[in-house]
């Protein structure tokens, strides 16, 4: 194995003990791992320092994380989330285990407009985990769908790390977003769904029985007093309809390819995200100067962790690809001479190993570009192969001991974490991993 290869070893292995023995935050895990990659440049330390930190800062992606951990908080603290969550009890309420299948459905909605495990672990966990203990859900079950399905957030497009991978050099040339984007919501379909029939067993393994009437409004009602809250996803809807597709084609031909080009999905989703969200919430928003200062600084601790998390995980991945790790670990996977199938499910394998301790922006801008390169090589088709790696990354909400969203969910539930650890390895990590390994394939269908 090379330089690059041991490089990343000592990354990952010291991100998980800082992380995890140490007990000190993820960020400062990644500034410490960043300090070691460098440290295997020897005497060109200084320069492989700048290097990453340059590529880091000149990211889009870093505003559009931060945008988006913000714009999940506003959407939380203003009580919009709250009212989407009603029109979806109304709609699911009366189902035995009501108020698992809406938190599944919730923290797929929350998920696609806010991106971050660790957020809608929180904004989901603090909405739906009274309400499903309420209902009978056993605590540690009601913590552990909450942390199964923070990896929404990751796996329904456009998510952050949807962003990283198709803007990675080794993958930008093979994928365009539009396709992506299909295969996405298709591979993403295929997670919910899974999710969703884990609530169905766990409804009937653990006996759980209907919602009480009286915490069901009727539809009609909750549709009335919350159907704004559904118009947050124009912020989604309108950047993508603008750039892609027929309206994109149409666009493009009217106005010219420059100017077109001039228009950042990354830069525009959350930017229109962050209007909608102020004008829907705006009655709940602060008024005065002290109430906004100590609304902003709720939101500290989230970027503490997701900034230094972000920055030096892009600043870490350009180290990395500069001490020639894509070359060096394409070597050894492609020595392997693996068919697409073994080699889809050792990427997947692989991913969801980075993903536990890691971030899955963190994750995708570490091995993403190396995963999806060693896939193509053995055969897989680009956009599957950027599908398996994304899915595979989603793992990282569940992955025992290191995320975040475990502990979220685990304390808003007062629970033990650790009974929550094989519950989420048998039924999120396992499952969503095999999903990730029968794309590559193309044994489970997505369209694009």
């Amino acid at each position: 194995m090379g330089l690059a290869v041991w490089a990343l070893i000592a990354y990952i292995g010291v991100i998980v003990i800082w992380s995890v023995l140490v007990k000190r935050g993820i960020g400062e895990a990644m500034v410490v791992g960043f300090l070691v990659v460098c440290a295997f440049g020897g005497a060109d330390v200084l320069r492989l320092m700048a290097v990453g930190l340059e590529a880091a800062f000149t990211q889009e992606i870093v505003f559009a994380a931060l945008a988006f951990t913000f714009i999940g908080f506003l959407l939380a603290s203003t009580g919009v989330i709250d009212k989407q969550v009603d029109i979806l009890n109304s709609m699911l309420g009366r189902l035995r285990g009501g108020a698992g299948y809406v938190a599944t459905v919730g923290s797929a909605l929350f998920g696609s407009v806010a991106h971050s495990g660790s957020a809608n672990a929180a904004t989901m966990g603090s909405v739906a985990i009274p309400w499903m203990k309420r209902s009978n859900w056993p605590a540690h079950v009601s913590a552990t769908v909450i942390a199964g399905n923070a990896g929404n957030g990751t796996v329904i497009p456009p998510s952050a790390s949807f962003f990283i991978l198709i803007g990675t050099a080794t993958v930008a040339p093979y994928v365009t977003i539009d396709k992506l984007l299909l295969a996405m919501f298709a591979a993403a379909g295929w997670c919910v769904l899974w999710r969703l029939i884990v609530i169905f067993i766990f409804v009937r393994r653990h006996k759980i029985d209907r919602v009480a009437a009286a915490d069901i409004l009727p539809f009609g009602r909750s549709f009335r007093q919350g159907w704004t809250s559904l118009l947050v996803f124009l912020g989604i809807v309108i950047p993508v309809a603008v750039t892609l597709g027929p309206t994109g084609d149409a666009l493009v031909a009217a106005l010219g390819e420059d100017t077109m080009d001039a228009v950042s999905v990354i830069v525009w989703i959350p930017v229109l995200l962050m209007i909608f969200a102020v004008i829907l919430g705006w009655k709940g928003l602060p008024r005065g100067g002290r109430a906004w200062y100590d609304f902003i600084a709720k939101t500290a601790p989230r970027y503490r962790d997701i900034g230094a998390t972000l920055v030096f995980a892009f600043a870490g991945g350009a180290v990395l690809t500069e001490l020639g790790l894509a070359d060096q670990l394409s070597s050894v996977l492609n020595g392997l001479n693996a068919s697409p199938v073994i080699m889809s499910i050792i990427v997947a394998v692989m991913v969801v190993l980075v993903a536990g301790p890691l971030s899955s922006t963190a994750t995708i801008a570490t091995i993403g570009g190396i995963g999806f390169s060693v896939l193509m090589v053995s055969g897989v088709d680009p956009i599957l192969a950027a599908c398996v790696v994304l899915v595979a990354a989603s793992t990282e909400g569940a992955s025992p001991p290191g995320a975040s969203a475990i502990y979220i969910a685990t304390g808003i539930a007062q629970v033990n974490p650790v009974k929550t650890f094989v519950p989420l390895i048998v039924w999120y990590v396992l499952p969503i991993l095999a999903i990730a390994a029968l794309i590559g394939p193309g044994w489970l269908p997505v369209s694009f």
